[in-house]
């Protein structure tokens, strides 16, 4: 794998499933997996094995139909938790099991009532064991985002020997700022004897608004994988939206990273886990948003009719989505008008602008927005429709 090369760990169905109200059955799941595995995901987190019969059986089906990914199964620090998982993933052409602990003091004191020591028992343990069963073993230190650098080092260093693989270095509560997460990356990266030996993974949590800013921030200090959610889903706030680093790293290729994912189908992608889920997207979501590429003000709908680098800056068709919309409200100008207006047939001189122009704006304070059939009954009412239908 180049250094340059961010994998995407995708956990829809595994964090995006912990949403309230939004469990999917294995159907659901199955499609769901195979879409990711021609989006080009490298791992998929396909479920917690041992939480239920049904997340098992998702887990082995999943396993059964992914042709390019790497299959992973969550596991907490408990042999049986690890052995449930391995039994899961038989059937994976490259099985991962991700097991890991709290390592931040509140974790520690509250959660385990424990000590930093213990902890670091219970995790080599769980790492030795799940590595019994799969060469591909990635340790969550849970809450990492609070824990104390140079005991989350020690942590890292004892489970790389353990033979872990991968690092997954979470912001469990979303709290960090970009500048604090990448700062705890570039500190591993420079303090962890062995970390050349695994692959170190964001998993950051949205609840301040800050995860793909802080996952960003993460792979330009050394990270080089991803884990994130289709659309942001997951526990509370949500996860890194998969689409939206994606995207960024594209869309800035100076950073020298980038993942191998086939964005044309993040819409797509996009509708069918929304439809699935039963989860509304918000409108102004980036990337994938009904909105996303849509404009209704005047400056800027002039502007993107003249060029549509002028507002923006990625092209809709790079994610699937057919074109940019101009929607006509009451804050549109004259340019997006005649726009519109072509494409239904009605090719207007200045002059017959102007009055078709009036009579618009008469129905867009009455209504909020103007579709295609609203054009044809603004046009037909105006004094020069006649004119314009024999020109």
């Amino acid at each position: 794998m180049s250094d340059n090369h961010v994998q995407i760990f995708d956990t829809t169905l595994r964090d995006g499933e912990q949403v309230p109200g939004c469990k999917l059955n294995t159907d659901q799941k199955l499609v769901i997996a195979e879409q990711l595995d021609q989006l080009g995901v490298d791992i998929i987190e396909a479920g917690f094995p041992v939480s239920s019969p049904g997340d098992f059986k998702s887990v082995e089906e999943i396993s059964k139909i992914v042709k390019n990914a790497t299959v992973c199964g969550l596991t907490r620090s408990v042999e049986n938790d690890i052995k449930v998982a391995a039994e899961a993933l038989k059937y994976a052409k490259t099985p991962r099991i991700h097991t890991g602990i709290g390592t931040s003091e509140s974790h520690i004191k509250f959660k385990f009532k424990s000590t930093q020591e213990d902890v670091i028992d219970r995790a080599v343990k769980a790492v030795k064991y799940a590595k019994s069963f799969v060469e591909s073993v990635e340790f969550y230190a849970e809450d990492a985002g609070r824990t104390d650098n140079e005991y989350l080092a020690r942590v890292c260093e004892a489970v790389i020997k353990a033979g872990a693989t991968v690092l997954n270095i979470p912001d469990t509560t979303g709290y960090c700022l970009p500048s604090e997460y990448g700062a705890k990356i570039k500190y591993l990266k420079e303090n962890v004897k062995g970390i050349e030996k695994a692959v170190i993974s964001c998993h950051c949590h949205n609840d301040l608004g800050l995860a793909t800013a802080n996952s960003i921030e993460g792979v330009i200090n050394g990270a080089r994988q991803i884990e994130c959610t289709i659309n942001g889903i997951g526990e509370r706030a949500g996860n890194t939206a998969l689409e939206e680093v994606v995207m960024i790293l594209r869309q800035h290729p100076y950073l020298n990273l980038d993942t191998k994912i086939n964005s044309e189908m993040l819409y797509g992608v996009s509708q069918l886990v929304s439809n699935s889920m039963g989860i509304y997207t918000q409108p102004n979501k980036a990337i994938v948003g009904a909105n996303a590429f849509a404009h209704s003000s005047g400056i800027h709908q002039d502007g993107v009719i003249k060029n549509r680098e002028t507002y923006e800056i990625i092209d809709p068709k790079d994610v699937g989505v057919t074109e940019s919309a101009i929607v006509l409200t009451a804050r549109s100008g004259r340019a997006a008008l005649a726009y519109r207006a072509k494409n239904v047939g009605y090719e207007l001189t200045k002059l017959q602008l102007d009055e078709v122009y009036a009579k618009f704006l008469e129905f867009a304070d009455q209504k909020k927005e103007i579709d295609d059939s609203d054009i044809h009954q603004i046009v037909e009412s105006t004094s020069v429709y006649n004119e314009i239908i024999s020109s």
